[in-house]
């Protein structure tokens, strides 16, 4: 009796628990804010992406939004499977379905045929998608023109959210997107004159056409420049980055904003003609992150529309740094490939091109990113830091202070400003 009263009582539990209610699946947010990390100006975050055996693989990814191509590291595509095809040195992946950013899904590859990203670029090596920057994907501009998008720097957090979602705040301008790719240019002025110039999010530096800049620092030698990319200048070590001429621009008119002081490379004449093609217009060049970081940047891609909400007035020092320009390797060291002038003597003694930098300060920098090591070498001018080197397997220290490169001094005797051209 008492066992089948016992057998009879779990089948109506089982026919119960059967037939009850399952709890509703919680529907997609239309908007979800997450934490940033700005690595070298970059906007790095945390992102989920599906792998073919169910399960969530989370990496950082780098927010692009002046770059339409989709990069994957090798160690990434590895885990999210496909088929890879390579020609030369540049590989093409089957791009991932879609990833997750704070729960919410982002289309990326589309699960319909024909939709959304075509192909994935995979850098070379075990390496993330560029050497000293830790992301193993980006979010390109293809990607991000679906959504409305809210990079708020001074805050350190990014809203992404469905179109029409998001209630921006801030002044605005009316911007031209590239229906093709989401490439942005805002209308903008220098000198009195008109120019369009990208938004790319994704730059940790600001470029102009080599002609513009040019014509500008031959008409302002007063205004600061000098010669080596150092600091957020230095972007990936490339050759050309010992030649790369910078220059203080002393106004921009960018949409509704006035901005002062922004520093500038001279666009290399091949980068420039491929960022032309991006833009689909006239343009003479782009604001990067690093005229930004007080602001609250809305992109609004279904009004071509862009917002600017002022967070904070205070500028940070850029180009207090030691002057070395560097490459980051794949296996995570760091090459020093030259070394700025500053009024013009060589700005550190004892170290030549070719040379290894392994520590600042007894911090080894090996696996670092460029962010992190350019904060090693930043600080208030003048301060000293202790570089270990090393030079055909041997190693060594020297000793270099910060220096306040792209600045001016006040003249004391004319009470007026006086510009150390560097």
């Amino acid at each position: 009796m008492r066992s089948g009263t016992v057998i009879v009582l779990i089948l109506t539990i089982s026919a119960l628990a059967q037939n009850s209610p399952k709890p509703a699946a919680q529907p997609e947010p239309k908007s979800v804010t997450v934490p940033i990390t700005l690595s070298h100006n970059r906007v790095i975050i945390d992102v989920s992406l599906p792998l073919p055996d169910g399960t969530m693989r989370r990496v950082h990814a780098w927010v692009d939004s002046g770059n339409p191509e989709l990069y994957l590291s090798q160690r990434l595509f590895e885990r999210t499977g496909g088929s890879l095809s390579c020609d030369g040195q540049v590989c093409s992946a089957t791009p991932p379905v879609e990833m997750s950013i704070g729960g919410m899904t982002i289309t990326l590859g589309g699960r319909i045929p024909g939709s959304g990203i075509k192909e994935a670029k995979v850098s070379a090596g075990g390496a993330p998608i560029a050497p000293g920057l830790d992301a193993d994907i980006n979010i390109p501009s293809t990607v991000l023109r679906n959504y409305d998008v809210l990079i708020n720097f001074p805050d350190h957090e990014l809203t992404i959210a469905k179109p029409g979602s998001l209630k921006f705040k801030g002044v605005t301008a009316k911007v031209m997107v590239n229906a093709r790719n989401g490439v942005i240019q805002v209308p903008s002025q220098i000198e009195n004159k008109k120019y369009n110039l990208g938004l790319d999010l994704g730059s940790s530096i600001s470029f102009l056409a080599a002609d513009l800049f040019d014509k500008l620092s031959a008409a302002h030698p007063d205004w600061p420049h000098m010669t080596g990319a150092v600091g957020p200048a230095n972007m990936r070590g490339l050759p050309d980055e010992l030649k790369w001429k910078l220059m203080r621009v002393d106004r921009v008119q960018y949409g509704p904003l006035y901005l002062t002081g922004v520093p500038f490379v001279n666009f290399p004449e091949e980068a420039m003609t491929s960022f032309k093609l991006r833009a689909g217009i006239s343009t003479a060049g782009l604001l990067g992150a690093n005229a930004l970081m007080n602001y609250r940047v809305g992109l609004d891609y279904a009004h071509s529309t862009v917002y600017f909400d002022i967070g904070r007035t205070f500028n940070f020092p850029d180009f207090d740094v030691i002057g070395l320009i560097l490459r980051p390797e794949n296996d995570g060291r760091f090459t020093i490939l030259g070394i700025a002038d500053f009024n013009g003597q060589p700005s550190v003694d004892g170290v030549q091109a070719g040379d290894r930098l392994t520590a600042v300060d007894s911090i080894a920098v090996s696996g670092s990113t460029m962010g992190q090591v350019w904060s090693m070498l930043g600080g208030e001018p003048g301060k000293e830091r202790t570089l270990a080197v090393e030079r055909a397997g041997k190693q060594f220290t020297v000793v270099a202070k910060v220096q306040h490169f792209l600045g001016e001094i006040a003249d004391k005797d004319e009470g007026k400003r006086k510009t150390r051209k560097r």
